[in-house]
């Protein structure tokens, strides 16, 4: 009974999808369509690469303290001048020691941010009690984006990472999307290079880092500049804190603005 009842029976999904393509509901043959050849095979003149951003987020600036760090960012992504998507976090916290901001093409940072956190997970199933640390974390973002530029494929993102080290010293350092990376006590990207770096340096005192009230301080001035000077900024930031009890993420916060001054501007 059982093997009459077998061979009666249809084939296991015998209507069903082939891969890749859409379930047959009514019945009929299923035409696959393909993608054109020239988005799956080379041209006679190589395979075509992304070449420049789309959807940009401009200024991230980071600034070492006594205690921690701080990276802070506006939440505009600009769709090339079209301030599109205006409540984006571009600041992120990766792991209790280590804070991660993100400039340039917003799609590439997202993919950075989930090759990170795959990283994490795999970390975790060691359950071995070591974690990442920023150092560790800048020196494989160096690695990962020198070899997609020598493929000819990079990733245009520019990365601040900043955390707390295993003996406790505040680490800050700044990645490219050519892998070239530095490591001070304030680092920047985009317009903040040209206008936040010069502010945070005259205030650096001679003998000792910023304390967390000087750094919170600087954060704030700094962010108002770039939001009256940086066209792709806006009023909205958030910053990132990390120190010995854990990374925060506060805000978003507001830049006080005062446009009066602009009255007296002359030669515009």
């Amino acid at each position: 009974m059982l093997n009459n009842y077998n061979s009666m029976a249809q084939p296991l999904w015998q209507n069903g999808p082939t891969p890749g393509a859409f379930y047959n509901f009514t019945g009929g043959q299923q035409h696959t369509q393909k993608l054109p050849k020239e988005l799956t095979a080379a041209g006679p003149f190589g395979t075509k690469r992304s070449t420049s951003s789309i959807t940009t987020g401009s200024s991230v600036l980071g600034i070492r303290y006594d205690g921690g760090v701080m990276i802070a960012a506006d939440t505009l992504v600009s769709y090339g001048s079209l301030a599109r998507y205006q409540n984006i976090l571009r600041v992120f916290p990766i792991n209790n020691n280590i804070i991660l901001g993100g400039g340039g093409d917003f799609a590439d940072i997202q993919s950075i941010k989930r090759t990170i956190d795959q990283k994490m997970i795999e970390d975790q199933c060691y359950a071995d009690g070591i974690t990442m640390k920023p150092k560790a974390l800048s020196s494989w973002l160096t690695r990962v984006l020198y070899n997609r530029r020598s493929r000819m494929n990079p990733l245009y993102i520019d990365v601040v990472v900043g955390g707390i080290e295993q003996d406790g010293t505040p680490y800050l350092a700044n990645v490219d999307l050519r892998g070239r990376a530095y490591e001070d006590y304030v680092v920047a990207t985009g317009f903040a290079r040209h206008l936040a770096l010069p502010l945070v340096r005259e205030r650096k005192p001679k003998d000792r880092e910023f304390t967390a009230e000087e750094a919170s301080e600087l954060i704030r001035k700094c962010m108002e500049v770039l939001y009256y000077r940086d066209t792709r900024n806006m009023a909205q930031y958030t910053v990132g804190v990390c120190n010995a009890s854990g990374t925060t993420i506060d805000g978003p916060c507001k830049v006080s603005e005062n446009w009066t001054f602009a009255a007296t501007i002359k030669g515009y």
